[in-house]
């Protein structure tokens, strides 16, 4: 009897089903404009993006110069969004602030577009092009709309992020080099990591790595290179002892230091 029951259920549920999409069929083959307009942003509202995208996507262009144009591209581009496929809808929210400056929605889309570069923005193991277009899409909404506290606020938060990630990337490119046995790419790689990212939780680690890169990079040189090259190595010892006198890679650096100076009196040069 239960079975039976459920049977009977299941069926009702697929006639309910079939009917539905039977209806939406219609609706999307209709002529009836004001009733697809209605019908687009109730699907909308009741959060069926998938449903009211093709519907709003038809209103753009029938619409267009009309009162609603406005509402109907500001959903659109909400439907690029929640329906995941961010650079669409970056697109047709900058489109929408380009379009409607003045409208009330002009600021929320301009914070959109930036937002949507963010969420696309990738792993610091990969290509950081879209981290990096973020970042000017993010300052571009605060140049425009200083005055909105709490969107700059979270757009300065996101900047931070995302000015870590490509922190992070030029750290890992750094250690890269080194563990690849590239030490001169490493000690110049580290050199701009430090430049362009002042007072980074790395730096201790990378001076040290920069030591050590300019040591290994010596030792492993043609004699008449290895002055030069070993005045560098200690050179570099000084930069990060200075920077650090109390590092826990002390140990290992003054190791360092004092086979360098070895090498240099084997050399003859006295410092």
């Amino acid at each position: 009897m239960k079975k039976i029951r459920l049977h009977i259920y299941l069926i009702f549920l697929l006639q309910i089903v079939i009917s539905s999409c039977s209806k939406y069929e219609k609706l999307l083959k209709s002529t009836d404009y004001e009733k697809k307009f209605e019908a687009a942003i109730k699907y909308y509202e009741d959060k069926n993006f998938s449903k009211a995208y093709p519907l709003l996507e038809e209103m753009l262009g029938l619409y267009r110069g009309t009162e609603k144009a406005e509402k109907i591209y500001y959903y659109y581009a909400y439907c690029n969004y929640y329906m995941g496929d961010y650079v669409f809808a970056a697109y047709h929210f900058k489109n929408f602030y380009k379009t409607y400056p003045l409208s009330k929605y002009a600021e929320e889309c301009l914070y959109m577009n930036a937002y949507c570069y963010y969420l696309e923005s990738s792993d610091p193991t990969l290509d950081q092009t879209n981290t990096i277009a973020a970042i000017n899409e993010l300052q571009l909404f605060i140049d425009r709309f200083p005055e909105s506290t709490k969107r700059v606020a979270d757009a300065n938060e996101l900047i931070d992020k995302l000015r870590f990630k490509l922190e992070y990337k030029a750290y890992l490119n750094a250690k890269t080099y080194f563990k690849t046995m590239h030490y001169k790419a490493a000690y110049v790689s580290i050199q701009n990591v430090i430049k362009d990212f002042p007072g980074s939780k790395f730096t201790e680690e990378l001076l040290f790595l920069s030591l050590k890169s300019h040591y290994l990079y010596a030792t492993n040189s043609i004699e008449n290179k290895k002055e030069e090259r070993l005045r560098a190595t200690v050179e570099a010892y000084y930069a990060f002892i200075d920077k650090f006198p109390q590092s826990k890679y002390n140990k290992e650096a003054q190791e360092i230091y004092d086979n360098t100076i070895k090498q240099l009196k084997v050399l003859n040069i006295n410092l």
